[in-house]
């Protein structure tokens, strides 16, 4: 049987598909699940943490643009921003909200006890409040942890001796506005006394040239720069004041030796960036935050800056070098 259309009904049939398309493409285009990204620094300094969040996405069948969208906040370098930046991404209803460093991991946790949270940090999760436990870390929060331990810090002056033995006084820089600020005094402390070591901690939040100042009139003849997400959004003017005070200066993290810095030792923060796009597609896929323990770092990586060791009139032993994971020319 042969049904004949005629003109006015096609016309009418192309019309209500003319309607009902866009409108189901504009559903399917609201049903793709949207990640919010909150962090201290600006968008430039945190680019290749971006480009590592979105490799972990990927693996896990999540490619921005296509089915996800991420909505990204950056406080400038200015904390105080953080809450206002986390509330909004609240407002926002994002399905995940990922924090980059400790204090936007607190900003997005007062926001919200619902929105999946996942953070890369730099402190110890447990110690600062973020979480009650590493394994099963509860709550609506987990994330990725390349903390700095007193072992880890240990290690650090270790390392900073080696390369300057007649350092009389070695500087520890510490931003007081972090939960674990006096945690790294303290542990800096113990360190430098079991390895017979004087150390002056000194804490700045902005005003890094009166730091530096500081070290240099209290004669300090090294540093180390301990991590958080501020310092390593600020590595740029931290290398460039170590270079102008001509300070042999150890950091926790690849990107301050990348921008300059002499010498880092800790975990790496764009492996940590790619664990946290995993962790937030696992969430997309439907497993909650609370179930998924805390990730820490298996291997701590030593890269060293020949060019600026040189600068500084330095000779790094034979063997660091050759422990060295990467040696910068």
């Amino acid at each position: 049987m042969t049904v004949t259309i005629g003109r006015r009904e096609l016309l009418a049939a192309l019309g209500g598909a003319a309607v009902t398309w866009p409108l189901a493409a504009r559903a399917q285009q609201s049903a793709v699940p949207v990640i919010g990204f909150l962090r201290s620094t600006s968008a430039n300094a945190s680019a290749e943490l971006v480009a590592a969040l979105r490799r972990g996405l990927t693996e896990a069948g999540y490619i921005e643009g296509q089915n996800i969208a991420i909505e990204y906040r950056w406080a400038e370098n200015r904390e105080e921003r953080l809450p206002t930046l986390a509330a909004d991404l609240v407002r926002r209803q994002c399905a995940v909200i990922i924090a980059g460093g400790e204090r936007a991991a607190h900003a997005a946790k007062a926001a919200t006890a619902t929105i999946p949270i996942v953070f890369a940090t730099g402190d110890d999760p447990v110690k600062v409040g973020l979480v009650a436990r590493f394994n099963r870390p509860g709550g609506n929060i987990t994330g990725i942890s390349f903390f700095n331990s007193a072992d880890l810090e240990s290690k650090q002056l270790e390392l900073l001796r080696e390369v300057v033995p007649k350092a009389g006084v070695i500087g520890v820089l510490v931003n007081p506005t972090m939960a674990g600020a006096e945690s790294q005094e303290r542990d800096a402390r113990v360190a430098a006394r079991a390895l017979g070591l004087q150390i002056l901690t000194l804490n700045a939040e902005r005003d890094f040239d009166a730091a530096f100042t500081a070290f240099a009139q209290q004669g300090a003849g090294a540093l180390l720069i301990a991590g958080n997400a501020l310092f390593t959004g600020q590595r740029d003017r931290l290398v460039a004041l170590a270079a102008r005070y001509a300070l042999p200066t150890i950091y926790g993290l690849r990107e301050f030796v990348l921008a300059g810095g002499m010498m880092s030792y800790g975990g790496s923060l764009t492996e940590a960036y790619r664990q946290v796009g995993v962790y937030a597609a696992r969430i997309l896929k439907g497993e909650k935050s609370a179930d998924l323990p805390i990730v820490l770092p298996t291997k701590y990586e030593l890269v060293i800056n020949l060019k600026t060791a040189k600068a500084l009139s330095l000779q790094i032993p034979d063997r660091l070098l050759a422990l060295a994971d990467e040696v910068i020319e």
